[in-house]
């Protein structure tokens, strides 16, 4: 049984959620979050704990940003669209059991006021901005540190909320070289 409460987008999620490992769910119902859902999140995150886990998706980050801006301290998994595609579609609903347990075992938790120990110049040295293949890198380094895709400030600000070290950062650019 996981302890904290897993907060998705659907019941097609916990479902699949449900397949994987045996936890408690809160359904956000999509994009619109109402004012009830995001207090019984506050309230799991209070008692339990929350562990954010949207579709890797436009929808599913602006799903992930609402809730963490408003619950501060959550837990995030994160898989890719790889991972989570089936026949064109994208959500965590078409993830395998094995995907979503090993999601579960790689989280992140965010540490607001974090100070980030990469500079917007490592970023840029390492081709993850203002590189004409910047996207496709950051979707490579992204998957490796955990924390998923985004685009360039996204990333910097997940780099300081994961608490990224120099270490990780650097150990998650190889995966470039050896993606070529």
């Amino acid at each position: 049984m996981i302890k904290e409460v897993i907060v998705v987008e659907g019941k097609d999620d916990t479902a699949a959620i449900r397949r994987a490992v045996e936890a408690d769910t809160i359904e956000t119902g999509g994009s619109a979050i109402g004012q009830a859902v995001l207090k019984r999140i506050a309230l799991a995150q209070q008692r339990r704990g929350v562990i954010i886990f949207t579709d890797p998706d436009h929808a599913g980050e602006r799903i992930r940003k609402i809730v963490a801006a408003k619950v501060p301290g959550c837990k995030h998994a994160f898989i890719t669209q790889e991972q989570a595609e089936y026949k064109g579609d994208i959500g965590v609903e078409n993830a395998t059991p094995e995907t979503i347990r090993q999601a579960l075992q790689s989280l992140r938790t965010e540490y607001d006021g974090a100070v980030s120990q990469l500079t917007m110049e490592d970023l840029m040295a390492a081709g993850l901005i203002v590189h004409t293949e910047a996207a496709s890198r950051r979707l490579i380094v992204g998957k490796a540190l955990g924390i998923g895709y985004c685009n360039g400030k996204q990333f910097y600000k997940r780099c300081a909320m994961f608490q990224i070290s120099r270490e990780e950062f650097e150990a998650a650019l190889e995966h470039l070289k050896a993606d070529k």
